[in-house]
Protein backbone atom coordinates (compact mmCIF):
# COMPACT_ATOMS: atom_id res chain seq x y z
CA UNK A 1 0.00 0.00 0.00
CA UNK A 2 2.82 2.24 1.08
CA UNK A 3 4.01 1.45 -2.80
CA UNK A 4 0.81 2.04 -4.14
CA UNK A 5 0.42 5.22 -2.64
CA UNK A 6 3.93 6.29 -3.52
CA UNK A 7 3.16 5.84 -7.03
CA UNK A 8 0.18 7.65 -7.05
CA UNK A 9 1.80 10.79 -5.09
CA UNK A 10 3.99 10.85 -7.90
CA UNK A 11 2.17 10.52 -10.57
CA UNK A 12 0.17 13.23 -9.35
CA UNK A 13 2.76 15.53 -9.15
CA UNK A 14 3.62 14.79 -13.18
CA UNK A 15 0.28 15.46 -14.31
CA UNK A 16 -0.44 18.25 -12.43
CA UNK A 17 3.20 19.79 -12.50
CA UNK A 18 5.15 18.53 -15.70
CA UNK A 19 1.81 18.32 -18.17
CA UNK A 20 1.34 20.84 -21.15
CA UNK A 21 -0.14 23.84 -19.68
CA UNK A 22 -3.75 23.97 -19.87
CA UNK A 23 -4.59 27.25 -21.85
CA UNK A 24 -4.18 26.37 -24.60
CA UNK A 25 -1.42 28.18 -26.25
CA UNK A 26 1.36 26.79 -27.38
CA UNK A 27 3.63 29.43 -29.10
CA UNK A 28 4.51 31.76 -26.86
CA UNK A 29 5.57 32.42 -23.13
CA UNK A 30 4.04 35.24 -20.75
CA UNK A 31 6.99 37.53 -19.61
CA UNK A 32 4.27 39.57 -17.86
CA UNK A 33 3.06 36.97 -15.77
CA UNK A 34 6.04 35.63 -14.88
CA UNK A 35 7.61 39.00 -13.28
CA UNK A 36 4.10 39.05 -11.53
CA UNK A 37 4.25 35.65 -10.35
CA UNK A 38 8.58 36.27 -9.23
CA UNK A 39 7.48 39.36 -7.08
CA UNK A 40 4.74 37.86 -5.41
CA UNK A 41 6.77 34.88 -4.50
CA UNK A 42 9.13 37.84 -3.10
CA UNK A 43 7.03 39.57 -1.14
CA UNK A 44 5.91 36.46 0.72
CA UNK A 45 9.58 35.75 1.66
CA UNK A 46 9.90 38.79 3.44
CA UNK A 47 6.92 38.57 5.18
CA UNK A 48 7.49 34.87 5.69
CA UNK A 49 8.77 34.30 9.70
CA UNK A 50 11.15 31.49 8.79
CA UNK A 51 12.89 34.28 6.52
CA UNK A 52 13.60 36.78 9.32
CA UNK A 53 17.13 37.56 10.82
CA UNK A 54 18.19 40.21 12.94
CA UNK A 55 18.57 43.37 12.19
CA UNK A 56 14.82 43.62 10.33
CA UNK A 57 16.52 41.77 7.11
CA UNK A 58 15.91 38.01 5.52
CA UNK A 59 18.14 35.42 4.37
CA UNK A 60 18.70 35.15 1.21
CA UNK A 61 18.37 31.69 0.19
CA UNK A 62 19.55 29.60 -2.95
CA UNK A 63 15.60 28.39 -4.09
CA UNK A 64 13.74 31.60 -3.82
CA UNK A 65 15.93 34.64 -3.07
CA UNK A 66 19.40 33.88 -5.37
CA UNK A 67 17.28 32.80 -8.41
CA UNK A 68 15.31 35.88 -8.30
CA UNK A 69 17.78 38.40 -8.00
CA UNK A 70 19.36 36.88 -11.30
CA UNK A 71 16.27 36.28 -13.17
CA UNK A 72 13.72 38.94 -12.91
CA UNK A 73 15.97 41.95 -13.60
CA UNK A 74 15.60 40.31 -16.85
CA UNK A 75 12.13 41.34 -17.52
CA UNK A 76 12.25 44.69 -16.03
CA UNK A 77 13.50 46.99 -19.06
CA UNK A 78 11.41 44.51 -21.75
CA UNK A 79 8.57 44.82 -19.75
CA UNK A 80 7.22 48.27 -21.09
CA UNK A 81 10.65 49.72 -19.97
CA UNK A 82 9.64 49.54 -16.71
CA UNK A 83 12.17 49.90 -14.15
CA UNK A 84 13.17 47.79 -11.11
CA UNK A 85 10.57 46.79 -9.18
CA UNK A 86 9.89 47.25 -5.90
CA UNK A 87 11.15 43.70 -4.38
CA UNK A 88 14.01 43.85 -6.45
CA UNK A 89 14.59 47.35 -4.90
CA UNK A 90 14.03 46.18 -1.29
CA UNK A 91 16.26 42.68 -1.51
CA UNK A 92 19.30 44.89 -2.94
CA UNK A 93 18.67 47.34 0.23
CA UNK A 94 18.75 44.17 2.64
CA UNK A 95 21.78 42.93 1.13
CA UNK A 96 23.64 46.21 1.13
CA UNK A 97 22.27 46.36 5.05
CA UNK A 98 24.23 43.18 5.85
CA UNK A 99 27.06 43.96 3.86
CA UNK A 100 27.26 47.25 5.95
CA UNK A 101 26.60 45.36 9.09
CA UNK A 102 28.66 42.54 8.37
CA UNK A 103 29.85 42.68 11.87
CA UNK A 104 27.32 43.03 13.45
CA UNK A 105 24.78 40.73 12.23
CA UNK A 106 24.19 37.32 13.26
CA UNK A 107 24.91 34.40 10.83
CA UNK A 108 21.33 33.19 9.20
CA UNK A 109 22.46 30.02 11.34
CA UNK A 110 24.30 30.08 14.35
CA UNK A 111 25.99 27.34 16.26
CA UNK A 112 23.92 27.93 19.10
CA UNK A 113 20.71 27.52 17.54
CA UNK A 114 21.60 25.09 15.20
CA UNK A 115 24.67 23.34 16.18
CA UNK A 116 28.26 23.60 14.76
CA UNK A 117 29.56 24.29 12.39
CA UNK A 118 26.51 26.27 11.33
CA UNK A 119 27.87 29.80 12.17
CA UNK A 120 30.94 29.39 9.80
CA UNK A 121 28.68 27.85 7.27
CA UNK A 122 26.14 30.83 7.04
CA UNK A 123 28.99 33.53 6.57
CA UNK A 124 30.05 31.55 3.78
CA UNK A 125 27.12 30.89 2.01
CA UNK A 126 26.29 34.56 2.80
CA UNK A 127 29.35 35.84 1.64
CA UNK A 128 29.41 34.71 -1.52
CA UNK A 129 25.60 35.13 -2.53
CA UNK A 130 26.18 38.84 -1.47
CA UNK A 131 28.74 39.61 -3.56
CA UNK A 132 27.30 37.16 -7.04
CA UNK A 133 23.79 39.71 -5.98
CA UNK A 134 25.49 42.69 -6.23
CA UNK A 135 28.40 42.09 -8.41
CA UNK A 136 24.98 40.94 -10.74
CA UNK A 137 23.53 44.23 -10.37
CA UNK A 138 26.77 46.50 -10.92
CA UNK A 139 27.52 44.39 -14.32
CA UNK A 140 24.47 46.15 -15.65
CA UNK A 141 26.23 49.43 -14.68
CA UNK A 142 29.92 48.70 -16.25
CA UNK A 143 30.87 49.60 -12.29
CA UNK A 144 31.58 48.49 -8.82
CA UNK A 145 29.61 50.05 -6.29
CA UNK A 146 31.42 51.12 -3.13
CA UNK A 147 28.87 48.24 -1.25
CA UNK A 148 29.62 45.68 -4.10
CA UNK A 149 33.88 45.92 -3.34
CA UNK A 150 32.84 45.57 0.43
CA UNK A 151 30.87 42.62 -0.23
CA UNK A 152 33.82 41.11 -2.48
CA UNK A 153 36.21 42.06 0.48
CA UNK A 154 33.81 39.70 2.96
CA UNK A 155 33.86 36.79 0.22
CA UNK A 156 38.02 36.47 0.16
CA UNK A 157 38.04 36.97 3.97
CA UNK A 158 35.53 33.73 4.28
CA UNK A 159 37.50 31.80 1.44
CA UNK A 160 38.84 28.43 3.09
CA UNK A 161 42.77 28.71 3.27
CA UNK A 162 43.58 25.16 4.49
CA UNK A 163 42.50 21.56 4.48
CA UNK A 164 40.48 19.71 1.09
CA UNK A 165 38.71 22.72 1.16
CA UNK A 166 40.90 25.00 0.50
CA UNK A 167 40.10 28.15 -2.27
CA UNK A 168 35.96 27.62 -1.23
CA UNK A 169 33.82 28.46 1.11
CA UNK A 170 32.06 26.88 4.23
CA UNK A 171 28.35 26.10 2.91
CA UNK A 172 25.03 25.02 4.97
CA UNK A 173 24.84 21.44 4.69
CA UNK A 174 21.31 21.06 5.70
CA UNK A 175 21.29 17.42 3.58
CA UNK A 176 19.00 18.94 0.83
CA UNK A 177 19.58 19.00 -2.89
CA UNK A 178 20.66 20.63 -4.85
CA UNK A 179 22.11 23.48 -3.17
CA UNK A 180 22.43 22.35 0.72
CA UNK A 181 24.41 19.46 0.91
CA UNK A 182 27.89 18.32 1.28
CA UNK A 183 28.55 18.50 -2.17
CA UNK A 184 27.08 22.09 -2.89
CA UNK A 185 30.11 23.60 -1.66
CA UNK A 186 31.54 23.30 -5.15
CA UNK A 187 28.15 25.01 -6.11
CA UNK A 188 29.42 27.66 -3.88
CA UNK A 189 32.72 28.07 -5.46
CA UNK A 190 31.58 27.79 -8.54
CA UNK A 191 29.03 31.03 -7.49
CA UNK A 192 31.88 32.52 -6.28
CA UNK A 193 34.20 32.76 -9.45
CA UNK A 194 30.72 33.60 -11.19
CA UNK A 195 31.18 36.60 -9.04
CA UNK A 196 34.76 36.96 -10.02
CA UNK A 197 33.57 36.51 -13.95
CA UNK A 198 30.90 39.19 -13.68
CA UNK A 199 32.47 42.02 -11.93
CA UNK A 200 33.05 45.44 -14.38
CA UNK A 201 36.01 47.06 -14.20
CA UNK A 202 38.24 44.03 -14.96
CA UNK A 203 37.94 43.20 -11.30
CA UNK A 204 39.13 39.50 -12.59
CA UNK A 205 42.70 41.50 -12.92
CA UNK A 206 42.79 42.64 -10.03
CA UNK A 207 46.36 42.13 -8.24
CA UNK A 208 45.56 41.67 -4.66
CA UNK A 209 42.72 38.79 -5.27
CA UNK A 210 45.30 36.29 -7.81
CA UNK A 211 46.27 34.36 -4.80
CA UNK A 212 42.72 33.73 -3.73
CA UNK A 213 41.18 33.55 -7.62
CA UNK A 214 44.59 30.58 -7.90
CA UNK A 215 42.97 28.79 -4.53
CA UNK A 216 40.00 28.79 -6.08
CA UNK A 217 40.62 27.68 -9.45
CA UNK A 218 42.64 24.65 -7.66
CA UNK A 219 39.76 23.69 -5.82
CA UNK A 220 37.34 23.86 -8.87
CA UNK A 221 40.00 21.75 -10.50
CA UNK A 222 41.00 19.10 -7.99
CA UNK A 223 37.25 18.14 -6.64
CA UNK A 224 35.87 18.31 -9.92
CA UNK A 225 35.52 14.05 -10.75
CA UNK A 226 33.25 13.95 -7.23
CA UNK A 227 30.96 16.13 -8.37
CA UNK A 228 27.26 15.52 -9.74
CA UNK A 229 26.13 16.77 -12.83
CA UNK A 230 24.32 19.86 -11.12
CA UNK A 231 27.87 21.10 -9.80
CA UNK A 232 29.43 20.33 -12.86
CA UNK A 233 26.78 22.61 -14.84
CA UNK A 234 27.54 25.19 -11.94
CA UNK A 235 30.89 25.37 -12.77
CA UNK A 236 30.12 25.30 -16.76
CA UNK A 237 27.84 28.47 -15.97
CA UNK A 238 30.73 30.10 -14.26
CA UNK A 239 32.97 29.28 -17.19
CA UNK A 240 31.09 31.37 -18.98
CA UNK A 241 32.22 34.29 -17.68
CA UNK A 242 35.72 33.33 -16.30
CA UNK A 243 37.19 30.85 -19.33
CA UNK A 244 39.90 29.95 -17.01
CA UNK A 245 38.04 27.88 -15.06
CA UNK A 246 38.14 24.43 -17.42
CA UNK A 247 39.71 22.95 -20.61
CA UNK A 248 37.94 22.66 -23.73
CA UNK A 249 37.82 19.19 -23.32
CA UNK A 250 36.19 19.22 -19.56
CA UNK A 251 33.58 22.13 -21.44
CA UNK A 252 32.31 19.58 -23.69
CA UNK A 253 32.43 16.61 -21.68
CA UNK A 254 29.65 18.69 -19.36
CA UNK A 255 27.45 19.71 -22.41
CA UNK A 256 28.01 15.73 -23.92
CA UNK A 257 26.68 14.47 -20.43
CA UNK A 258 23.82 17.35 -19.94
CA UNK A 259 22.46 16.07 -23.50
CA UNK A 260 22.47 12.56 -22.67
CA UNK A 261 20.45 13.01 -19.54
CA UNK A 262 17.70 15.08 -21.61
CA UNK A 263 14.20 13.52 -21.58
CA UNK A 264 12.86 12.43 -24.64
CA UNK A 265 10.11 15.55 -24.65
CA UNK A 266 13.18 18.24 -24.49
CA UNK A 267 13.22 18.64 -20.98
CA UNK A 268 15.71 17.25 -17.35
CA UNK A 269 14.88 15.95 -14.40
CA UNK A 270 16.42 17.12 -11.28
CA UNK A 271 16.82 13.55 -10.30
CA UNK A 272 19.22 13.09 -12.94
CA UNK A 273 21.26 16.36 -11.83
CA UNK A 274 21.71 15.47 -8.51
CA UNK A 275 20.46 11.78 -7.63
CA UNK A 276 18.47 11.87 -4.35
CA UNK A 277 18.96 8.78 -2.03
CA UNK A 278 15.49 9.08 -1.13
CA UNK A 279 13.34 6.38 -2.45
CA UNK A 280 10.14 7.93 -2.80
CA UNK A 281 12.48 11.10 -5.35
CA UNK A 282 13.39 8.02 -7.78
CA UNK A 283 10.39 7.31 -9.98
CA UNK A 284 10.65 11.13 -10.18
CA UNK A 285 13.68 10.85 -12.52
CA UNK A 286 11.30 9.56 -15.29
CA UNK A 287 9.90 12.91 -16.08
CA UNK A 288 11.30 16.41 -16.77
CA UNK A 289 10.83 19.05 -14.58
CA UNK A 290 10.99 23.44 -14.58
CA UNK A 291 14.01 23.90 -12.57
CA UNK A 292 16.25 21.06 -14.00
CA UNK A 293 15.28 22.16 -17.42
CA UNK A 294 15.49 25.94 -17.25
CA UNK A 295 18.74 25.64 -15.53
CA UNK A 296 20.57 23.07 -17.90
CA UNK A 297 18.93 25.27 -20.86
CA UNK A 298 20.33 28.46 -19.11
CA UNK A 299 23.06 27.26 -18.50
CA UNK A 300 24.16 25.36 -22.35
CA UNK A 301 23.15 28.91 -23.56
CA UNK A 302 26.00 30.64 -21.70
CA UNK A 303 27.85 28.35 -22.64
CA UNK A 304 27.87 29.02 -26.20
CA UNK A 305 25.53 26.39 -27.52
CA UNK A 306 23.75 27.87 -30.62
CA UNK A 307 20.30 28.61 -30.07
CA UNK A 308 19.80 26.75 -33.65
CA UNK A 309 21.18 23.66 -31.95
CA UNK A 310 18.11 20.71 -32.32
CA UNK A 311 18.37 19.70 -28.88
CA UNK A 312 18.54 22.64 -27.48
CA UNK A 313 15.80 24.25 -29.11
CA UNK A 314 13.43 20.89 -27.77
CA UNK A 315 14.84 22.07 -24.42
CA UNK A 316 13.65 26.04 -25.21
CA UNK A 317 9.89 24.29 -26.83
CA UNK A 318 9.70 22.27 -23.32
CA UNK A 319 9.87 25.83 -20.92
CA UNK A 320 7.61 27.30 -23.67
CA UNK A 321 4.53 24.68 -23.39
CA UNK A 322 5.21 24.50 -19.68
CA UNK A 323 4.47 28.07 -18.35
CA UNK A 324 1.43 27.66 -16.22
CA UNK A 325 -1.15 30.74 -16.42
CA UNK A 326 -0.20 32.15 -13.20
CA UNK A 327 3.24 32.88 -14.68
CA UNK A 328 5.52 29.68 -13.13
CA UNK A 329 7.08 27.00 -13.83
CA UNK A 330 6.12 24.15 -11.64
CA UNK A 331 9.27 21.78 -10.29
CA UNK A 332 9.45 19.74 -6.84
CA UNK A 333 11.48 18.85 -4.64
CA UNK A 334 13.72 15.35 -3.99
CA UNK A 335 14.14 15.65 -0.70
CA UNK A 336 10.44 16.18 0.59
CA UNK A 337 7.03 14.99 -0.81
CA UNK A 338 5.24 18.54 -0.70
CA UNK A 339 2.42 20.15 -2.86
CA UNK A 340 3.80 22.98 -4.96
CA UNK A 341 0.78 24.61 -4.55
CA UNK A 342 1.51 25.31 -0.99
CA UNK A 343 4.03 28.39 0.21
CA UNK A 344 7.09 26.02 0.89
CA UNK A 345 6.38 23.87 -1.63
CA UNK A 346 6.60 26.49 -4.28
CA UNK A 347 10.35 27.02 -3.28
CA UNK A 348 11.73 24.72 -6.44
CA UNK A 349 8.85 26.51 -8.53
CA UNK A 350 10.54 29.85 -7.64
CA UNK A 351 13.82 28.46 -8.52
CA UNK A 352 12.13 27.06 -11.83
CA UNK A 353 10.49 30.14 -12.99
CA UNK A 354 13.66 32.32 -12.28
CA UNK A 355 16.27 30.13 -14.37
CA UNK A 356 12.90 29.47 -17.16
CA UNK A 357 13.04 33.31 -17.32
CA UNK A 358 17.05 33.17 -17.71
CA UNK A 359 17.21 30.45 -20.88
CA UNK A 360 13.93 32.20 -22.29
CA UNK A 361 15.87 35.77 -22.37
CA UNK A 362 19.18 34.73 -23.83
CA UNK A 363 19.72 37.68 -26.67
CA UNK A 364 15.93 38.12 -26.51
CA UNK A 365 13.05 38.42 -24.33
CA UNK A 366 10.54 37.91 -27.44
CA UNK A 367 8.45 35.04 -27.09
CA UNK A 368 10.27 31.55 -28.38
CA UNK A 369 9.11 29.77 -31.45
CA UNK A 370 7.10 26.72 -29.91
CA UNK A 371 8.51 23.56 -32.11
CA UNK A 372 6.45 20.00 -31.84
CA UNK A 373 6.65 19.08 -28.82
CA UNK A 374 7.82 15.64 -28.32
CA UNK A 375 6.56 13.21 -25.64
CA UNK A 376 7.63 10.73 -23.60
Amino acid sequence: MRTHALLVSALAVWIAGCSPRPDGRSGSWDPGAAAVYLDQRQDWWVRWPGSARDHATFCISCHTVLPYALGRAQLDGPLDGRPASPQESRLRADVVKRVRLWNQTLPYYTDQRNGRPKSVQSRGTEAVLNALILVSEDARTGRLSPDTKSALEHMWETQELTGDSSGAWAWLDFDLQPWETRDAQYFGAAMAALAVGTAPENYRSTATIQGPLQRLTAYLDRNYDAQPLHQRLALLWAASSLPQLIAPARRQAIIDAAFRAQHADGGWSLYALAPSYRRFARILRLWSDGYATGFVTFVLERAGVPRGDPRLQRGLSWLVHHQQPEGFWPAYSINQRMSWTTPKGRFMSDAATAYAVLALTQGSVEPVPALRQARR
